[in-house]
């Protein structure tokens, strides 16, 4: 690493060290501890999938590394304070540099075949058409199970290298894998087709039972080679379709750091593509398959896009580790929030096609949340704005929408 870029870097990680030790810090972190806790708390403000390519007005994003090697870096240090002095809403900037293991991974023997059609050239938001690959009983057998290789090596010399570059600054710690959300679902209509395989539940279910079961086989493998690896971390400052996982009650009393185990973490399942299909084909298919994942952990979150309200019920029997439900912008929110009540967080997440109208209405944003969480008043709720495709090039609207928002939700503390 060239000296101009290691000067760069420090410099921006030293913004990150002042941020992280504000008062606000521990403040928000003790408000999420609250919230996921299923206490008294107002709701809680996160955003995350922004497109960061519509994003930059004054050059904060623009990277300025020569090494392309430094880029990854750089761009995370300044997302992360850009929208801390942009749109912050109930962010908490950790003061560590995390330092992930190296793996090597087989994957699960396809990768999917896709035509790509795009509007904006600088956006990773693109259209699909995937190329259907499995259509029967014998072409399961291609979904194979992946083989995991730590390279201890290659993490040893990320961690001397960041640890070098933050000198002084901030301390840099080797973390292990926190992310612990699958989707397998999302993975099989890409191999399937959609329209496929939704038929193929009523028409060839002990088809589509047999197939289910192996991709949940080939996810759970993963996960145990993990375990054997000793490379699983606590996951309580990460977030996976909520905000962050704050929480005293993980991990649990008989915890030892020098191995972590799922059950001292949060997990994550959802199943998108089934917004139309009943509460019953959905435990059938899907729920059945997804708890042999869910309650390997601790605490867990469900859903993603896929609309929950009508589907609480079978959620309440089979998850018992249950403390976050997905609230899509597709639901009926008076049949969610009965369904929930005080039990789970409900994990609201406002249509993000309000940033492409051609007029901004900052009034109508705010009379619209207002009466939601009227509606949610007393419950366990936190706002998550995500899946932000397009603002328009008008990175206001979202700073607008973060200040909106944190004032209408101190109104429900």
């Amino acid at each position: 690493m060239n000296q101009k870029d290691k000067i760069v870097l420090r410099e921006l990680g030293k913004r990150k060290a002042e941020i992280a030790a504000l008062p606000i810090q521990d403040g928000n972190r003790q408000r999420w501890v609250r919230l996921n806790m299923l206490q008294p708390e107002k709701p809680m403000i996160w955003i995350f999938e922004i497109p960061w390519h519509e994003m930059d007005v004054n050059g904060e994003l623009q990277l300025q590394c020569e090494d392309p090697r430094c880029h990854g870096l750089e761009r995370s240090l300044r997302q992360e304070l850009y929208q801390w002095d942009h749109m912050p809403a109930d962010s908490v900037v950790e003061s560590v540099i995390p330092v992930p293991p190296v793996l090597h991974d087989t994957g699960l023997g396809l990768d999917e075949k896709v035509d790509i059609a795009k509007t904006d050239e600088t956006s990773s938001v693109v259209s699909r058409h995937y190329h259907i690959q499995i259509q029967n009983e014998s072409d399961i057998a291609k979904i194979q199970m992946p083989q995991v290789a730590l390279d201890e090596e290659a993490w040893d010399r990320n961690f001397g290298m960041l640890s070098d570059l933050f000198d002084g600054i901030l301390p840099v710690v080797k973390v292990g894998m926190k992310g612990m959300s699958v989707a397998p679902w999302d993975l099989l209509v890409r191999l399937t087709g959609v329209q496929e395989i939704l038929m193929d539940m009523y028409t060839r279910p002990e088809y589509v039972h047999r197939l289910v079961d192996r991709v949940f086989d080939a996810y759970l493998h993963r996960l145990n080679q993990y375990e054997q690896l000793n490379i699983l971390d606590t996951n309580n400052e990460t977030w996976s379709g909520g905000g962050p996982q704050y929480t005293e009650e993980l991990p649990p009393p008989d915890f030892d750091a020098r191995r972590v185990r799922t059950q001292d973490m949060w997990g994550r399942t959802m199943s998108q593509i089934f917004s139309e299909v009943s509460p019953a084909m959905h435990e059938e298919f899907a729920l059945q398959y997804e708890c042999r994942w869910l309650n390997r952990f601790g605490l867990t979150y469900y859903g993603c896009c896929e609309p929950l309200d009508k589907k609480v019920g079978i959620l309440r029997k089979n998850v018992p580790n249950l403390r976050k439900i997905s609230m899509s912008p597709w639901i009926d929110v008076d049949t969610a929030a009965e369904a929930v009540g005080r039990d789970y967080v409900f994990s609201l997440k406002p249509n993000p096609a309000i940033y492409t109208n051609d007029a901004w209405d900052p009034d109508h944003v705010r009379r619209e949340l207002r009466v939601t969480l009227e509606r949610l008043r007393g419950m366990h709720v936190e706002v998550i704005m995500k899946d932000i495709s397009t603002v328009c090039y008008k990175p206001q609207r979202l700073w607008e929408w973060s200040e909106i928002v944190s004032e209408v939700t101190r109104e429900f503390v």
